[in-house]
């Protein structure tokens, strides 16, 4: 697997996957019916940093997003989001995005990276974040609308980045 900067044009590919992330309604706040230019805008707005990951044959199987969690006085606190195709879950795309993420979070001078809305049922995004040194610092209570379970917790997740090499 290779990652990379994402481009603009890359967003064909990108596009099919945001849309069967969002579809379920169990991960992202998004809804299902969200829109391209929407979709497009949440990848490359202003400030954004994007990658994608490719598999052998150059498809993209997976992306994230690095941006500051919050402006100026919060700006050292780096916040992101990742996506996976469907059809690539569970074969350690996340766990090597995560990876990246994190040594280019340190590498743009972050001292730290925070998730502001994990949803709780979402076990296996938690389980990675925490074996990657995530802590739950907080609990959203029936923050997130899930499609199929109805109201259910959102936590934010935080960890450090002094024992990531930049």
């Amino acid at each position: 697997m290779h990652i990379r900067p994402a481009q603009p044009s890359d967003f064909p590919a990108m596009w099919p996957i945001f849309q069967a992330v969002v579809a379920s309604g169990s991960t992202y706040v998004f809804a299902p019916d969200t829109g391209r230019d929407d979709a497009f805008a949440y990848w490359f707005g202003p400030g954004v940093v994007a990658h994608v990951a490719e598999d052998e044959g150059g498809g993209i199987v997976g992306m994230y997003k690095l941006i500051a969690n919050q402006r100026d006085l919060g700006s050292h606190v780096a916040n992101a989001s990742f996506m996976i195709s469907p059809a690539h879950a569970g074969h350690g795309v996340g766990r090597q995005l995560g990876l990246h993420c994190l040594r280019e979070a340190a590498r743009a001078g972050y001292r730290a990276m925070q998730f502001n809305f994990v949803v709780s049922t979402n076990t296996a995004a938690v389980a990675l974040w925490q074996k990657l040194g995530f802590a739950i610092v907080g609990t959203l209570p029936k923050a997130f609308r899930h499609s199929k379970l109805g109201y259910v917790d959102a936590y934010v997740m935080h960890r450090f980045l002094d024992d990531i090499e930049a």
